[in-house]
């Protein structure tokens, strides 16, 4: 039998006296009861903008929990049976985004079968239904059927989703109607998942696991708040409760595995919160907590559906002693242990949990006392400035402090050089591996075996000897260790002239394996090929692109993240790329200053190409949606597209709106920027109208309404051509001209800038709107111009 799982999950009637540990225990055991099956027609299961018809089949009800039927199966598998499930996007980017994986803007899908949770009077609600219809019935004799075929499939969902329906039956609180989530079986579109989830910042998902080049997508077809519902100003998680303060003492044993003690103060939003929902990494166990020195239960269990989309963390939960009150502060001690340090080879270790070590809730705003003990052969840096550093016997123990409230504190570890640079009132310390990992050693040379000689080698104590070519030496990791310092600490320097200081005034660079990097505060990962010389015999081989990405982009990007990310924030995720833009064109205005304005122009042109890539489907990266998708760009559709848009379109974004602005308004922008919105939250409106109080006066587009409609919540990138001739006598020539452009929409247009290049060095620049028709324009000139030119300077994203 092919099934699909739809769940209406509102569990808060099921909080009972027992434990989370008991609640869960009933929820994993539950199975269905073959005296509660019916043949059912024409019933229907509403939850806001999600309509599901149970048209003709087989329905049963599972036993009650906590004395509700918290389950229910539906099998279409009868003659003429039917279902249908059917969900209506509320805007065009949603529809567009649901279109673009299942070519219909509205999803509307007959199913075979469905598995419905539900402890939201479920069963009230469809009895009612079946009561007014005589063809409602009882049908005893498929109980056993039904059971047989779903009762595993109800334990395995129960399973997925264990943590989640935990917190719904134990906060007496409640939000809403509780978690919907599940799964369908279509005719068409094979097994999906249907998503309302009161405590998500978009109530209500669609979307689908996929597999591509042996690896699993979870992709979202459509996300977005109910039409029936106010929008939320913030998602529920991460509101619970204000975390300040956090002392941690952790240890790093010989083994790698990490036991850490963390004190937090923790203030409730709300008054009577029984149930704190945390995050921490996967790979960390939380085996104990108190509040106030009062043991606290900890429920935390792998939920792997309930965490798709949490950013590697997992959900656990704290059960107080009593309901917790608003406002009031209590302190909270967890001991937790995981092994979150991994050896890449040859003593070079790097953490996996680089931000989620640690219970959060959210990323908020905190100071950090920071102690750790390790084995005194290895060095561990973290946030902060060291204010402890001592060793005893075989162990090494360093405590850090930071001066300023940050939203996350990094830590990494391993056998290192050092070295500092001071820049002002700045001080950048870096780290590099004494060894490389062996993903990047050069492999050993193969032993020749040559046939003997037609003549006599060379022999020396009656012994042949045959020479061999000698070698190359590893490169070194600590090969660019004093440069980086210098250009990191130069790159701050010049941030900070730029937008102010950052969010700490010391800076620490440690390496990590792969080909990214990060910037924390405080606290910076780069790749180990950011360390390494390039153009030597035994490193790693690089394109040009390659190596200037290691060699200038990513350690000038990581350090803009000290402003944009860790200062600034993003209001949720469709706002995230700002951020990453930010940063990324941050590290090109740094480039510009040493390389000049050419070499931005070349990256620009690099990203325009990645976005113009086709997929498999023949479909440009750049249609896979708009930026604001966030993380849902990456897709089993087109793996590269979060990426290429992301970084290179949102850096396209922002050097369009400086090619508008101008480079002095621009500045001053980025500057307000940071002084309006420190540590604060930023949404993309209000990103737009920040940056429309900078355009010049008269400028069109005034409110950059039609700017952040084609760049930021669209898709597409126009074919421009210029045609143009001179006209009249001198003095009064006037150049006329008509831009055309292609490969857009009819409604679609943009503002092209038009170069008339004079004598002297001067030049005009006329903005152009375009459109599906050809747009003209005259400008009025004193002398025969030496050059006009569309666009010579990248003004605007446009095919070559």
């Amino acid at each position: 039998m092919r099934w699909i799982l739809t769940c209406f999950l509102s569990w808060r009637a099921l909080a009972a006296p027992g434990t989370a540990a008991e609640t869960a225990r009933a929820i994993r055991e539950n199975v269905f009861d073959r005296d509660e099956c019916y043949r059912v027609r024409d019933l229907t299961v509403i939850r806001h903008d999600i309509r599901v018809y149970l048209t003709d089949g087989y329905l049963i009800f599972s036993k009650p929990v906590a004395g509700r039927r918290t389950a229910a199966a539906f099998t279409t598998e009868v003659e003429g049976g039917d279902g249908e499930v059917i969900v209506m996007p509320p805007n065009r980017a949603e529809r567009r985004s649901l279109a673009s994986y299942i070519d219909a803007p509205t999803l509307d899908e007959h199913f075979r079968n469905a598995l419905f949770l539900s402890a939201a009077d479920l069963y009230a609600e469809v009895m009612a239904q079946m009561n007014s219809n005589p063809a409602n019935r009882k049908v005893p004799e498929m109980g056993p059927v039904l059971d047989e075929a779903w009762s595993p499939v109800l334990r395995n969902l129960s399973a997925s989703y264990e943590t989640r329906l935990v917190l719904d039956a134990v906060d007496a609180a409640g939000s809403g109607s509780g978690l919907f989530a599940g799964l369908f079986t279509g005719l068409k579109l094979g097994n999906f998942d249907v998503v309302y989830d009161p405590r998500a910042a978009e109530r209500i998902s669609v979307g689908q696991v996929a597999n591509r080049d042996n690896r699993t997508y979870f992709d979202v077809w459509t996300s977005f708040e109910p039409r029936s519902q106010p929008r939320r100003t913030a998602p529920l998680f991460g509101t619970e409760a204000a975390l300040s303060d956090y002392r941690i003492e952790a240890t790093v044993e010989p083994d790698l595995n990490m036991t850490a003690i963390t004190r937090v103060k923790i203030t409730p939003v709300g008054d009577g919160l029984r149930v704190l929902p945390l995050d921490i990494a996967r790979a960390v166990r939380v085996q104990s907590a108190t509040v106030d020195g009062r043991p606290a239960e900890v429920f935390q269990r792998d939920a792997l559906r309930a965490n798709l989309g949490r950013g590697g963390n997992e959900m656990f939960l704290v059960l107080p002693p009593e309901p917790l009150r608003a406002g009031r502060t209590y302190e909270f001690e967890f001991h937790h242990s995981g092994n979150v340090i991994h050896d890449a080879g040859d003593r070079v270790y790097y953490v996996t949990a680089r931000g989620n070590w640690y219970p959060a809730n959210g990323l908020q705003y905190a100071s950090f006392d920071l102690k750790f003990r390790y084995p005194r052969d290895l060095d561990l840096v973290s946030a902060g400035e060291v204010v402890e550093d001592a060793t005893e016997g075989e162990w090494r123990s360093t405590r850090r402090r930071t001066s300023v409230p940050i939203r996350v504190a990094g830590f990494n570890l391993g056998s290192y050089h050092h070295v500092h640079a001071a820049r002002g009132p700045y001080v950048v310390e870096v780290y590099a591996n004494r060894s490389l990992e062996k993903a990047l050693q050069p492999k050993p040379r193969e032993t020749v075996v040559l046939p003997a000689p037609p003549f006599p080698r060379p022999r020396r104590n009656n012994v042949e000897t045959v020479p061999l070519p000698q070698q190359e030496p590893p490169p070194s990791p600590a090969g660019r260790m004093q440069a980086l310092a210098t250009e990191i600490g130069s790159a701050l320097e010049f941030m900070a002239g730029k937008f102010g200081p950052p969010a700490l005034p010391f800076l620490t660079v440690s390496p990590i394996p792969g080909a990214f990097g990060q910037g924390f505060p405080g606290m910076i990962y780069l790749s180990t090929l950011s360390y390494l010389r390039p153009n030597t015999a035994a490193t790693p081989k690089l394109d040009q692109r390659q190596e200037l990405f290691f060699t200038e982009i990513l350690e000038a990007h990581e350090t803009a993240h000290q402003w944009w990310g860790n200062l600034v924030n993003a209001d949720g995720y469709h706002d995230y790329w700002m951020m990453e833009a930010l940063a990324n064109y941050s590290a090109l205005l740094y480039l510009e200053k040493h390389k000049g304005a050419r070499s931005v122009e070349q990256v620009l042109e690099q990203y325009r190409d990645d976005l113009l890539a086709k997929s498999e489907a023949g479909q440009t990266v750049d249609s896979s949606g708009p930026i604001v998708l966030g993380p849902r760009l990456e897709s089993s559709l087109e793996p590269r597209a979060w990426r290429a848009i992301t970084y290179g379109k949102g850096s396209w974004i922002l050097h369009m709106l400086r090619r508008r602005m101008g480079d002095e308004r621009f500045l001053s922008m980025l500057a307000e920027l940071r002084r309006r919105y420190e540590r604060k939250e930023i949404s993309t409106e209000q990103f737009r109208l920040l940056a429309a109080g900078f355009l010049p006066p008269k400028s069109d587009d005034p409110k950059l309404e039609a700017f952040f409609e084609q760049w930021v919540y669209g898709t597409g990138m126009p074919s421009l051509k210029l045609t143009w001739s001179l006209k009249g006598k001198l003095p009064a020539l006037r150049v006329v001209g008509t831009v055309t452009q292609s490969e857009l929409g009819e409604d679609a247009g943009v503002l092209a800038p038009v170069e008339i290049q004079l004598a002297r060095g001067k030049s005009v620049v006329q903005w152009v709107r375009t459109s599906s028709d050809p747009a003209t324009f005259t400008v009025p000139v004193r002398q025969a111009p030496l050059k006009v030119s569309l666009d010579p300077h990248c003004g605007v994203l446009r095919r070559p």
